[in-house]
């Protein structure tokens, strides 16, 4: 073959996507910083504020590394993000939190002030990526990272000795639920990620997710995600049935398997008192309603349970929230919370269910079923249950699915 059939050849060969890298280093830190703490105390033998202050820190660095590489938008601008809904209810959000800080009655009001800059770091990080690049481009970048820093964070829960409770995690330093959570996310985009492009490496990280967040016995995790999943299941359309018989086998065979680690920690679940038992929970519950009645119209402000609201039961548990999504945004934001939560999962259904791409639209659906259910009895100290820098991909996959049905006609 000559060197112009060479040349020739090569041309023809599918090159290897490239994806933006700063998206995939930000979602592997949105995954992997729940490890931050915990390594810093554990490993560096630091104390945990410096473990919070460097996360902090990368969280501020990786956006000055997105605005230090970022240059006139090509893609999406902000003014264009902004006209979506989903846009408006990110500002929306931003601007009650940030604005709460001038009433909030968290411990430190330093510390509350950085916790909110770092979550609007993480929206400003995913919208400087979105003007350089599709927003195709980005969500799969962003879940790639995602996945990879969740890869870590199971690695390393499995590696730590079980907890009193025989659950996953740290006693003082890391919850369950902190290790399920991100590995319930991160399986819904490793499947997206799957249906993309099939490979062996999504399906490794499929297994490890779904073992992890079993292990850990993240209960209302556990529960949303089955029911998440099953409903992802039955209308799947790529699958048939001959396949979603077999994935449910080998769901019943590791049920079968974890049978008598299950059956021992809801032997002692259902006797114990403990924050993380049903009458711990109701326990919470009543009490921080009972302080969301005494503001009832704006609530306490951004971070103010952390040190705010005494320890529980004889564990001394120190509550970091409500441990239920209306409760802590009515608790934090007052009657004005509750209201700006049910528009933003309004927005949320609405944009997904226009999406015109089946498996998006599907896998969608099924995080907004798993963030409602486990929003029932968890939550976020500071973000909803639905992340902002996600509400910020969706809106954008919606505005990108606009734009192209309006330049499609022109071109015919």
């Amino acid at each position: 073959m000559n060197a112009e059939g060479v040349i020739s050849v090569e041309r023809l060969q599918p090159q290897a996507p490239t994806y933006p890298l700063i998206a995939q280093w930000s979602g592997f830190f949105y995954a992997a910083r729940v490890m931050t703490v915990l390594l810093t105390v554990r490993l560096l033998g630091m104390d945990a504020e410096t473990g919070v202050a460097l996360s902090l820190a990368a969280n501020y660095g990786l956006l000055l590394i997105a605005l230090l590489n970022a240059g006139p938008a090509t893609s999406i601008t902000s003014r264009e993000l902004r006209t979506t809904a989903a846009g408006r209810a990110v500002l929306l959000y931003l601007f009650v939190t940030g604005v709460s800080l001038t009433w909030t009655v968290a411990a430190s009001l330093s510390a509350a002030a950085a916790f909110w800059l770092a979550m609007a770091c993480d929206v400003a990080i995913v919208v400087s990526q979105l003007r350089q690049h599709s927003a195709t481009d980005v969500v799969e970048g962003l879940f790639r990272g995602f996945v990879y820093g969740t890869v870590v964070v199971a690695a390393i829960a499995w590696l730590l000795p079980a907890q009193s409770d025989m659950r996953l995690g740290d006693e003082e330093l890391l919850g369950p639920n902190q290790i399920g959570w991100p590995c319930a996310l991160a399986f819904f985009f490793a499947q997206h990620l799957l249906r993309l492009r099939m490979q062996r490496r999504w399906k490794a990280c499929l297994v490890l997710f779904g073992l992890t967040l079993l292990r850990s016995l993240s209960k209302t995790t556990i529960v949303a995600f089955i029911v998440a999943q099953g409903y992802v299941l039955l209308v799947n359309s790529g699958l048939n049935r001959k396949a979603k018989v077999k994935i449910v086998c080998a769901c019943v065979a590791i049920l079968v398997l974890f049978t008598p680690l299950l059956v021992s920690y809801f032997m002692s679940y259902t006797d114990s008192t403990s924050a993380e038992s049903l009458t711990g929970r109701l326990g919470i519950w009543t009490y921080m309603f009972d302080e969301a009645m005494d503001r009832p119209w704006f609530g306490h402000g951004f971070h103010s349970v952390w040190k705010v609201i005494p320890p529980f039961y004889s564990s001394a548990f120190q509550a970091r929230h409500a441990h239920n999504e209306l409760l802590q945004q009515f608790y934090a934001y007052g009657v004005l919370g509750i209201a700006m939560t049910v528009g933003i999962y309004t927005v949320i259904v609405r944009s997904f269910r226009s999406l015109r791409n089946v498996s998006t639209k599907q896998m969608f659906a099924g995080l907004f079923l798993l963030t409602l259910i486990r929003g029932l009895a968890d939550t976020e100290a500071f973000d909803l249950s639905w992340p902002l820098w996600l509400l910020v991909l969706l809106g954008a996959l919606q505005l990108g699915e606009m734009k192209a049905k309006e330049v499609l006609p022109c071109a015919l």
